[in-house]
């Protein structure tokens, strides 16, 4: 599926902006639509970045459901760079986690998003990085969405998350829908599970990304 979007601005209150956390700052776009309901900050998967054509285009759904959107990026380039041969840091869910709770306590003191209910999206590892950090701040994540995710990598943090979490999967994609359907068991929070017919792990099939930016938005908009 070709999706054509612009990387860099997506609507007219998209906003560069950088997170610092412990040890380095992070390069993010926030756009924060009128009188936003909540925001939602993206935690994109392995060998993937703020500029992922597929959370942008799940960003612009959920916008359009008047859910502000933060994508950004878990690694700083250099740490891109490095980990293209290691792998050490996109499996590092803790590291993943710590930055995407970074990143949500940035959004609590920016002038823009103060006050607006945080939720997580997350993609592929991504996935296990939003329930970690989510089990971590407890009810101030208002809902968290895997789609294509990896939740069996949060291991026991599974049962300290208290956030309505929506699980979203491809009904081809055979080990991870298995793997999500193990982690469902384990979260004892508001829970559902989606499956999209007919779709692979990228969701590259006519209609089937649509489809999962339209349960996430309307997730985001029922619980933020």
């Amino acid at each position: 599926m070709k999706i054509t979007l612009s990387p860099h601005r997506i609507g007219n209150h998209a906003e560069d902006v950088v997170i610092p956390t412990d040890s380095v700052l992070l390069e993010g776009e926030l756009d924060i639509p009128p009188h936003a309901l909540g925001l939602v900050i993206f935690a994109h998967g392995s060998g993937s970045s703020r500029n992922s054509p597929r959370n942008q285009f799940a960003a612009r759904v959920i916008r359009e459901a008047g859910v502000g959107t933060l994508l950004f990026d878990l690694l700083t380039k250099q740490e891109e760079i490095e980990d293209r041969t290691s792998r050490r840091l996109v499996f590092n869910i803790d590291l993943l986690a710590d930055r995407l709770e970074a990143a949500a306590q940035w959004a609590d003191h920016h002038p823009t998003t103060n006050g607006l209910r945080v939720g997580f999206y997350g993609s592929s590892t991504g996935g296990a990085a939003a329930l970690v950090a989510a089990a971590r701040l407890g009810r101030s994540v208002g809902a968290v969405v895997s789609r294509g995710g990896r939740p069996d990598l949060a291991g026991d943090a599974l049962v300290d998350v208290v956030s309505p979490t929506l699980l979203i999967v491809g009904g081809l994609d055979d080990v991870v829908l298995e793997l999500n359907k193990e982690a469902l068991a384990l979260l004892r929070c508001e829970k559902a599970l989606r499956i999209v017919p007919d779709a692979t792990h990228l969701f590259e099939e006519p209609g089937t990304l649509e489809q999962v930016a339209q349960l996430a938005a309307d997730w985001f908009r029922e619980h933020l």
